[in-house]
């Protein structure tokens, strides 16, 4: 990993940590190349079953570095999008955990996770149009599907701020936490998840992903193809005879 990148792996969870405080962690080509090398490396190892991803400096992410941009640096990785995440999230359950802003850029790295966690002085924005630009990293695509409607036209078309606390009524965010919290807090929630089976944590986050658009025909027959081979793994004859045994399951991923 580059400085721009920072990962530490504990109990099952790797935290992926933007780390250009000086900048409010915007995103250069750096940070977008470090983001996708972590993910690429992570995603293949067995001690590791969720992330979380958060910004150094009480800053989780103020979007694309504008500067870099006009320089030519182009914050995106060929496959994976926008900071090395927006297109191709990971299978592994991944948490934001959020402090300061996560504005444009920085909003849409948040969208693409799984789970949000925010600190009561966290702010969201998509401030896109003020810079004659579009939030076209999966905000305007992310956002009405996580919200209701007229709320996101508010959001994306005004490029105002809007506090964790709004978020959070709207179902966006998860948890509000103190200030200067939300990565403890998202540490401990990514524990939680790392502590189940790894094959049914991937499948089930593959599930209500790609469910979306399924129609009620073909739904269950597509869950099957997915969920079936969990069904014959090692690890599930594992959780039952843990279940049976009274202990606490050993999982392989297999």
């Amino acid at each position: 990993m580059s400085d721009e990148v920072l990962v530490d792996v504990e109990d099952g969870v790797a935290v992926i940590t933007i780390n250009r405080p000086q900048a409010r962690n915007a995103v250069n080509g750096a940070v977008a190349r470090g983001i996708a090398a972590a993910l690429d490396e992570l995603e293949e190892r067995k001690d590791v079953a969720a992330y979380v991803l958060t910004g150094a400096g009480g800053t989780f992410c103020a979007g694309m570095d504008l500067k870099g941009f006009l320089a030519g640096d182009v914050p995106v990785v060929a496959g994976r999008g926008f900071g090395g995440l927006v297109e191709a999230p990971p299978k592994k359950p991944i948490i934001a955990a959020v402090e300061g802003y996560a504005l444009a850029g920085g909003f849409e790295l948040a969208l693409a996770c799984d789970i949000v966690i925010a600190s009561e002085e966290a702010k969201f924005g998509l401030p896109e149009p003020r810079r004659g630009l579009v939030a076209g990293a999966g905000g305007v695509m992310r956002l009405p599907r996580r919200i209701p409607y007229h709320l996101a036209m508010e959001i994306a078309l005004t490029g105002d701020h809007f506090p964790a606390a709004r978020l959070r009524e709207a179902g966006l965010v998860n948890h509000v936490t103190p200030a200067g919290e939300a990565l403890a807090r998202a540490v401990e929630l990514a524990r939680r998840i790392a502590a189940n089976a790894p094959l049914a944590l991937a499948a089930t986050k593959r599930v209500i992903v790609e469910s979306a658009d399924w129609s009620a025909e073909e739904m269950f027959e597509r869950q099957q193809e997915i969920i079936n081979p969990v069904f014959g793994s090692k690890d599930a004859m594992e959780g039952a005879a843990a279940f049976a045994e009274k202990r606490a399951p050993r999982w392989r991923g297999e």
